[in-house]
């Protein structure tokens, strides 16, 4: 706690330290979001620039990772956002087949055709197996849109991974 509140108070040595402890978190949420690993180092600097801004709207009796992933979050999907309105294809895009012929390289790939808000529930709930709750608090929206979204996820990627040959 006494790290937090040293941080709130705008002690550099104590956002070092919270910057080395979140930074590969941080790093690997806003990843599978924007799935562009220049974009995820520029974004995750720009979130720990936001969150030292921020740091005095911070209450230190709560968590700093999920107040973190929130602001990585949002800035990842405004990025993707941002860059789905850049590019455009007005043309019919063939489906890629796996990476490999794993079945791992297979549910890797079907993953990564999830799009981005359906994805990120998924990813947290199945892969890093976080609670509904936490899952809600980190995106912002309640635990009911999660069980959605994550519902929709699992029947998107059982869909997909049947089209690839694979039973689920």
């Amino acid at each position: 706690m006494e790290l937090l509140e040293r941080f709130v108070a705008g002690d550099l040595d104590a956002f070092e330290s919270v910057f080395r402890q979140l930074q590969r978190e941080v790093h690997g949420a806003i990843l599978r979001i924007v799935r562009d690993p220049a974009a995820a180092e520029d974004l995750t600097l720009e979130t720990f620039w936001r969150i030292y801004r921020a740091r005095a709207r911070f209450d230190p009796a709560r968590g700093l990772s999920a107040w973190a992933h929130t602001i990585a979050t949002n800035l990842a999907f405004t990025y993707v956002r941002g860059a789905a309105r850049e590019v455009s294809l007005t043309v019919d895009v063939p489906a890629v087949s796996p990476p490999d012929d794993s079945l791992h390289g297979a549910v890797r790939h079907a993953v990564a055709e999830l799009p981005p808000r359906l994805r990120q529930v998924a990813l947290a709930a199945l892969i890093e197996e976080r609670s509904y709750p936490e899952i809600a608090q980190v995106l912002g929206i309640s635990v009911e849109a999660v069980k959605s979204r994550q519902f929709r996820a699992v029947r998107l990627l059982r869909k997909k991974l049947k089209r690839m040959g694979v039973e689920p």
